[in-house]
Order: C-alpha cells, then structure tokens, then sequence
C-alpha cells in the first residue's frame, strides 16, 4: 500500500507536525497489533489510517505507543492525502470510533477540521505540575473527553520558558487520567492571538509538534476571554504551525494547509 509522510499546519516542508497516513482498500481494519508496529516504526506523533465507508472514510488514528482518541492534525493530513492522491475535493466525511463523524472541508486555500468543541472546567493545580514544567501555572482547566488539562501561564514567554521533566510529567498525566497537558498564555506579537504547546509524555508524544485536537479546548477558551469567535493560533514547538480556529456552538472549526514530504510503498 501507499504510504505518505505529511507535515500539517504548515504551507512550508520541515515544519508543522508531521503525520503518517496510510490509505488501506480492504472493507476491514487490519490486525491492530499490525497498525500499531507500523505507528512504531514511523514513531510521529500520530499515524492515520483510513478506508472507505460507503461514500465516506473511516479513520483511526495511533501514536507510538498507543490507539489515540482524537487527532487533529493526522486527520487535516488524510484529507490531504484525499484530495492529492485521490483528486476528492469539497466535504469529506470521517466516522470515527471514538470521538463519531468529523467533517473535513477541502479547498485550494486550506482544508477545515469541523471537531466537536472540548470546553474546559476549572480544577485545582495538580501537586507537582510546576515542577515537572518548570513554570508555575495560572490556572488549570480540565478538558473532559478530550483527556487533556488545559495550564494557563502568564504570558507567552512562560510558555516559551517550559522545560518539561518528562519522567515526572509522564507519571503526573498517568496518576490524573490525562492525555497530556496543554500550555497556553496570549501572544505577544501581531498576527496570532494565543501560544501553546503540547505534552504527552504517557504516550510516547514528550512534545507534539502542531495539536489540533488541542485546539478544540484552546479556542473554547481564548474565545470566551477574548470575545470573540474566530482566531489564531500559533504552536510554539521547535518546528512550529499555525491553526486558524472558529467556535461555532458545541463545534470548532480548525483550519490549516499541509504538504507532501514523502510518498512511498509500504511493503509489509
């Protein structure tokens, strides 16, 4: 099968977060154990893999270490691939297993994640998240199903500042029942309107490059402080990526380009 190496969020190569997708032609999912060797070997943060359901696509998505619910940038990565590979423009419908139907808008432009929305509660600072950060947190949102704990910091240069102990973070996500931890404050300089960065040391993922599925709780959040709905966000990971995010109701939308840096044959 065809293998194709995709860096989302981004319109240059060598930056946003890189995704592995793979689009399979059998009517069944292959061996899971199979899927997740080949989510090892890629070793990005998620791999996606995607069949045809009728006029739709199903979609899984699996990071190093794990089946992961939800992925953002993987799924903009696939619709990439759609829309490149296979000529599909306009909608496209991906029926998830865990987190349901996600529409992907594609166009010339840029393609948009239509993600259910992941709006935060406010929680007490977990014990010990200072230090396995580096940084001491403002605020503490939980992100419910999403499974992340959205840390707020006070301004962008903090969120710059972390340094994570990645031993202690694993072990601080484990005993909370998180998926990771997202890092937030506003931006600084004109042209974004809030920062983050991303941690999953629990699943293999210590820093993610570009999260879209983050984003379903970060524009909930900056939209209600800044009021407004649609915004910008700028992931400030090494390789940085940007996701231009709308909140409509119990939805957001996510919006971003990508590029083709590999496209092979997958022989095993």
């Amino acid at each position: 099968m065809r293998i194709h190496i995709i860096d989302a969020f981004t319109d240059q190569p060598f930056a946003g977060n890189p995704a592995g997708v793979c689009l399979l032609e059998s009517a069944d999912w292959p061996d899971e154990a199979w899927m997740q060797r080949v989510a090892a070997e890629l070793n990005f943060s998620e791999t996606a893999f995607a069949l045809p359901s009728g006029p739709d696509w199903a979609i899984r998505w699996f990071a190093p270490l794990a089946e992961t619910n939800l992925c953002g940038h993987a799924t903009l990565a696939t619709a990439h691939v759609l829309r490149t590979a296979r000529g599909i423009d306009g909608e496209v419908r991906f029926h998830s297993r865990r987190s349901g139907v996600l529409v992907a808008h594609i166009a010339a432009d840029g393609i948009t994640l239509d993600f259910p929305a992941a709006p935060g509660t406010e929680t007490p600072i977990p014990a010990g998240l200072a230090d396995a950060l580096g940084v001491r947190p403002e605020r503490t949102l939980r992100t419910g199903a999403l499974g992340d704990l959205l840390t707020v910091l006070p301004d962008e240069a903090a969120v710059r500042a972390v340094s994570t102990d990645d031993a202690a973070l694993a072990e601080l996500t484990r005993r909370e029942g998180l998926r990771g931890v997202i890092v937030t404050a506003l931006a600084e300089g004109s042209g974004y309107d809030f920062v983050s960065r991303f941690f999953s040391p629990a699943e293999g993922i210590f820093e993610d490059p570009t999260t879209g599925s983050a984003h379903t709780a970060l524009a909930p959040y900056w939209s209600e402080r800044l009021g407004r709905d649609g915004l910008v966000g700028l992931q400030v990971s090494a390789r940085t990526g940007v996701v231009r995010t709308e909140v409509r109701g119990d939805r957001v939308l996510l919006t971003g380009n990508a590029v083709t840096v590999v496209d092979g044959e997958l022989h095993v």
